[in-house]
């Protein structure tokens, strides 16, 4: 066996470890219940590691998880979730990502349920940490979980975002990697919770000089 080829396994390995670990500390913090939500990270330009359909995150095998081309086809591990064409649809617009991981957190799902959402950019900017993580967060309309229209909508919105609300369903975050996603997916879910703790109460919002400020110091 070559070197190359013995670094590659021991990499996939690790990602494979790191994905479990990351998937329980989300579901045990009520990130995503149930069977809910579904995490992929990218090996190489032709394969991703992905959660499998029907599992919970908090009780994931590292040896079981889904291994997909760039099709979605399940080369290895339990089949892949039904919603791996949503995550592909990214891959194949932002080669800098590494990960993406698509939640039904408490929060961002009750949010994505709102009327009168503006489409173009649905959370305010309450704070300095959304404008660095996340900046814009647009908004596609309800589609059926699975739907290969999701895939078509991220596709369009994937090269200028950080993150995509689906209506009526929850979020979808990306990263750098594995780690960066998931600090992502975390204040994404914080700004969600401060909006529903502020909205009876008169509150201060970001101004677009003080977002400028932090676009320039602070660029992606």
């Amino acid at each position: 066996m070559s070197n190359q080829k013995i670094n590659q396994d021991m990499q996939e390995y690790k990602i494979r470890e790191q994905l479990v670990v990351f998937a329980k500390s989300m579901f045990e913090r009520g990130l995503s219940s149930g069977s809910s939500g579904n995490i992929s990270v990218k090996l190489d330009d032709d394969f991703f590691i992905a959660t499998p359909t029907n599992s919970s995150l908090g009780f994931l095998s590292s040896e079981r998880l889904s291994k997909v081309d760039i099709t979605g086809k399940t080369v290895s591990g339990d089949q892949a979730s039904k919603e791996i064409l949503m995550h592909l649809a990214y891959y194949q617009q932002r080669p800098d990502i590494g990960a993406v991981v698509h939640l039904h957190s408490p929060y961002l799902t009750a949010y994505s349920c709102l009327a009168n959402l503006d489409p173009t950019n649905a959370m305010p900017a309450l704070t300095p940490y959304f404008v660095m993580r996340i900046g814009q967060l647009p908004l596609v309309p309800y589609l059926r979980p699975g739907s290969p229209l999701i895939a078509e909508a991220v596709s369009k919105l994937a090269q200028d975002h950080q993150a995509i609300l689906l209506a009526n369903h929850g979020p979808l975050i990306v990263g750098k990697d594995l780690q960066d996603a998931i600090y992502n997916a975390e204040e994404l879910e914080e700004t969600a919770k401060l909006f529903f703790l502020l909205k009876n109460h008169e509150h201060m919002q970001l101004n677009a000089e003080q977002i400028q400020e932090l676009k320039t110091v602070f660029p992606k």
